[in-house]
């Protein structure tokens, strides 16, 4: 039996599982879901993932989905280095604490202003662009507290949080008023390049950024 990944490659959530299945050396057996074709919603699919969600990571019959669980059950498991998920309590709850800033707050701000237009061609909504600009302040802010997003050195929180940012970076979003967040953007991209950053995140965020701009040109 091999470790199965459900995926698609310009899905950041995916993305973000295979960076560091890269970096940890977790092989992956990936199988494409295309859910612009519905194709998550087949039955041996939905019987596997009731949510039909990507990404869904079956490891020898543990099936996980949501991503943010992807990464901490991954380093858990396979991880050689600790510094990604600590095992000190309060310094994986920070960890934590971001990788649901990320899911809730920051990625769900990008979901609700981007896909609308992605996914339905809708025009963009100014309120939800404050949103998002709030919400990057709030990172912003959170950035004086360590090197890092989470610690003084690199966690799975910046994993995540880089592929939501580099996202926002390819959809062109203005980062000017947030140095902090532009410096810590380029120390991610600069770790993470040995890692698959190129193949694997920049070019599924282009991917995605492309199909928006198309959807704002119809």
């Amino acid at each position: 039996m091999t470790t199965v990944l459900y995926y698609l490659p310009p899905s950041p959530p995916c993305r973000s599982v295979l960076l560091l299945a890269k970096m940890i050396g977790v092989e992956l057996e990936l199988k494409t879901l295309n859910v612009m074709e519905g194709e998550q919603l087949k039955p041996d699919f939905v019987e596997l993932n009731p949510q039909h969600c990507i990404p869904t990571l079956d490891d020898h019959g543990l099936v996980l989905w949501e991503s943010r669980v992807i990464l901490s059950y991954l380093v858990s498991a396979y991880g050689k280095d600790e510094n990604l998920y600590p095992k000190d309590f309060r310094s994986r709850a920070i960890v934590d604490q971001r990788l649901h800033f990320d899911l809730g707050t920051l990625y769900q701000r990008v979901v609700d202003y981007y896909f609308p237009t992605i996914q339905l061609g809708a025009h963009l909504d100014q309120t939800k662009k404050a949103k998002l600009a709030e919400a990057l302040g709030w990172f912003e802010a959170m950035l004086k507290q360590y090197q890092w997003s989470a610690a003084n050195h690199f966690t799975i929180a910046d994993i995540a949080l880089c592929v939501t940012v580099s996202q926002i970076e390819a959809f062109q979003f203005d980062l000017l008023p947030y140095p902090r967040v532009r410096a810590w953007l380029q120390k991610c991209k600069d770790e993470l390049q040995g890692h698959g950053y190129k193949e694997i995140n920049e070019t599924g965020a282009e991917t995605l950024a492309g199909l928006f701009r198309s959807k704002l040109k119809q």
